[in-house]
């Protein structure tokens, strides 16, 4: 049986991406970092998933963004967007670098525990304004790891896998029923509250694709 690391934050997108990686065989070992994020709900929304999905491993490990900031989700001087999402901008709730390091501690993981490959929950319908989160960016970093690992160069180079990458919020809720995963337990909201806010982009585009598919007793 493969091993694969996933990248879990809490949110809906990764519990889905470790659902179809669970589905396809393979042994999980769960990710999560603590990167300074305001919304610190979504390690907890982590640990929670993990258990559900009775991965094998849960590493949770601290990388502290928010020392330098430059994102609304790591300077708490700065306001979340609520106003919606503006197709060609990039919002304020980009953390610099964030993804590029998150994938470079998830392949390390991989290669110490001797992983394939290593799953990632994000999509360019909801993040395209995000210049980590597309599809060029994964096929540069693919080239990259390739070459900067052991496994890579002995030619079992770890896969970088975005089975979501592709899909709207509602097929991605569709799979997650599919999937039974435990949405109640995910968590998406940006705010850093104890309960949703419902106004934030994240929230707003979570909440549209339940009303979409006739699970208002999903919303956040």
């Amino acid at each position: 049986m493969s091993k694969t690391i996933a990248l879990l934050s809490g949110g809906l997108d990764s519990a889905t991406a470790t659902g179809l990686a669970l589905e396809a065989g393979h042994e999980v070992i769960g990710l999560s970092i603590d990167y300074g994020q305001r919304h610190q709900r979504e390690l907890i929304a982590a640990s929670k998933i993990a258990k559900k999905l009775d991965l094998i491993e849960h590493q949770i490990i601290k990388v502290d963004l928010a020392q330098w900031g430059g994102s609304s989700l790591t300077d708490l001087t700065q306001s979340v967007p609520t106003n919606g999402v503006i197709e060609g901008v990039i919002p304020n709730t980009y953390v610099p670098g964030r993804n590029t390091v998150f994938i470079a501690l998830g392949l390390s993981l991989a290669e110490a525990r001797q992983a394939s490959q290593l799953v990632l929950g994000i999509n360019a319908m909801d993040y395209s304004g995000y210049p980590d989160c597309r599809g060029d960016y994964l096929e540069a970093y693919q080239n990259l790891s390739n070459l900067a690992n052991k496994a890579g160069r002995e030619g079992n180079g770890i896969k970088l896998w975005a089975p979501l990458i592709h899909f709207k919020k509602i097929k991605i809720v569709e799979e997650a029923l599919r999937l039974k995963i435990p949405i109640k337990e995910t968590w998406s909201c940006y705010i850093g509250k104890s309960e949703p806010c419902g106004k934030c982009d994240s929230c707003r585009i979570r909440n549209e694709a339940f009303i979409k598919a006739n699970r208002l007793d999903l919303l956040h």
